[in-house]
């Protein structure tokens, strides 16, 4: 693995080169490129300083300012982050240095609706990447991609790092998240953006970020709208208490051989890695559940913070904003057969695990396997239900949508929608139809009012996207969901 442990450099330009687009944001000037298209796109800008050294598990700090044109037209490397296959190229391009941000523009002038992208990876792995290499800007909207600390960087809770902040630990990659919301809010203008219309969207553990900041005090007024792809609050997990963080925080003292915050502020980072990926929560790794190790960072911490009660609290304290929120039919589970089904249903139901049996032991072929619906339906289905019913109550303004296509044809899985958003593939011959659906609602704070009814408790309804195209379906909860109380 290939880590970039430096601080990025700033990069002067060479006199004989062909200058690009030029901005002044916080900090200074940035030089980035223009597309085919004619969109300004600049890529990496910071929008914190490096959190290195005494800065690890600290909240983000001012950037730091440059002298001269900062290059802004390449990559950024990705936050630091474990190789877990599918993010091989993350991992190889991966530093501490990493709290930048993309943006992608039409153009400067203008106040168009802003759509910022917080990007999956169980807050453990993933990157901006090429986010804003996307033509959805073409539509009239500004797209900002950011990264944010991930893994043990980002959300491990430790006593001593609470000690130095009256008692608050961990979740620091939603800080930076927030962080990078206070600069789009302070530079977007320059970019043709208006502060005042932006829209928060993310999928998988970027949904559940997008969901704890519409929880979150200290990010109100920071957005207006959101989208939640794939991702509530915990995934369905009991929500982490700060003593049940400050054990992990313990754990990774042994295993990385210190005991102490200095101790691991000075750990190599291949070290914090290597411990990072040996980290073991007992709380969601039972025997039989679907929820493991793997999710150990898509377990909602409750840092005093942040996020100072429960996120359910929080929300129904929270002012209403329009949220769009919805799930593939698919998305993902244990191999089929890893587990005995009645053992994963007792898991996670109990003494009433007989009771919904029924429902999986022959589920819906569009669904997959009992494993995998059991699966879908504990992790995604029940919480995004339940969620939507919070917000529901609270006389938010919502929309529910499932997702039933995949770009080969086959079954839908986790993040089949996101070529449909970012790309605009045709659903049933219509090309661009939820891109087009994401920004109509990034621009009016709503759904489409012709096709899409707004969830209602005593009439919940959601859209299906499947085959034949974009058509309403019932949205009641299930047998099962109705017994699964977590959110």
């Amino acid at each position: 693995m290939k880590l970039l442990l430096a601080p990025l450099s700033v990069l002067l330009l060479s006199a004989a080169a062909a200058p690009g687009p030029q901005m002044a944001v916080t900090g200074g000037v940035i030089e980035g490129r223009r597309a085919d298209d004619g969109a300004l796109v600049f890529r990496g800008i910071p929008y914190a300083a490096p959190p290195l050294a005494a800065n690890r598990w600290k909240a983000p700090r001012p950037v730091r300012p440059w002298r001269g044109n900062r290059l802004a037209a390449e990559p950024a490397p990705a936050c630091l982050q474990n190789d877990y296959g599918w993010n091989k190229e993350d991992a190889a391009h991966a530093s501490e240095d990493c709290l930048t941000l993309d943006v992608r523009t039409p153009g400067r002038r203008g106040r168009r609706p802003v759509m910022v992208w917080i990007h999956g990876g169980s807050n453990r792995a993933g990157s901006a990447r090429g986010t804003v290499e996307s033509r959805l800007t073409a539509n009239g909207v500004v797209l900002v991609a950011i990264q944010y600390r991930l893994g043990m960087f980002g959300f491990l809770a430790h006593r001593g790092a609470a000690a130095e902040a009256r008692g608050h630990a961990g979740n620091y990659g939603l800080m930076d998240q927030i962080a990078a919301l206070r600069w789009v809010r302070a530079n977007i203008a320059k970019f043709g953006g208006d502060p005042a219309n932006v829209t928060i969207f993310g999928e998988s553990a970027g949904a559940q970020d997008v969901s704890l900041l519409l929880a979150a005090p200290a990010a109100r007024g920071l957005f207006a709208k959101a989208i939640l792809e794939s991702g509530t609050p915990g995934f369905g997990m009991p929500f982490r208490s700060r003593a049940e963080g400050f054990a992990l925080g313990e754990q990774a003292e042994r295993l990385v051989g210190t005991r102490s915050i200095a101790g691991l502020r000075r750990a190599p980072a291949a070290v914090l890695l290597a411990a990072d990926r040996k980290l073991h929560d007992p709380a969601i790794a039972r025997p039989h559940a679907v929820w493991n190790d793997d999710m150990v960072w898509l377990r909602t911490q409750i840092d005093g913070l942040v996020l100072p009660r429960s996120p359910r609290v929080l929300l129904e304290e929270a002012p209403p904003r329009p949220v769009i929120l919805g799930t593939s039919v698919a998305e993902f589970g244990p191999a089929e057969g890893s587990i005995a089904l009645g053992d994963a249903l007792r898991a996670a139901f109990g003494a009433q695990a007989a009771t919904v049996a029924h429902a999986y032991q022959a589920p819906d072929p569009r669904r997959g396997g009992p494993l995998l619906a059991l699966s879908t339906d504990l992790i995604f289905g029940c919480p995004t239900e339940r969620l939507a019913a919070l917000l529901a109550r609270r006389n938010w303004p919502v929309w529910r949508y499932r997702f039933d296509l995949a770009r080969d044809g086959g079954r839908s899985s986790h993040g089949s929608e996101l070529p449909y958003v970012f790309d605009g593939l045709a659903i049933a011959g219509k090309p661009g139809l939820l891109q087009r659906l994401w920004i109509h609602f990034a621009k009016t704070g709503v759904a489409d009012p012709a096709a899409w009814p707004r969830y209602a408790r005593r009439n919940p309804q959601a859209v299906l996207f499947d085959a034949q195209g974009m058509r309403t379906v019932d949205a009641a909860p299930s047998e099962a969901c109705a017994l699964h109380e977590t959110l």
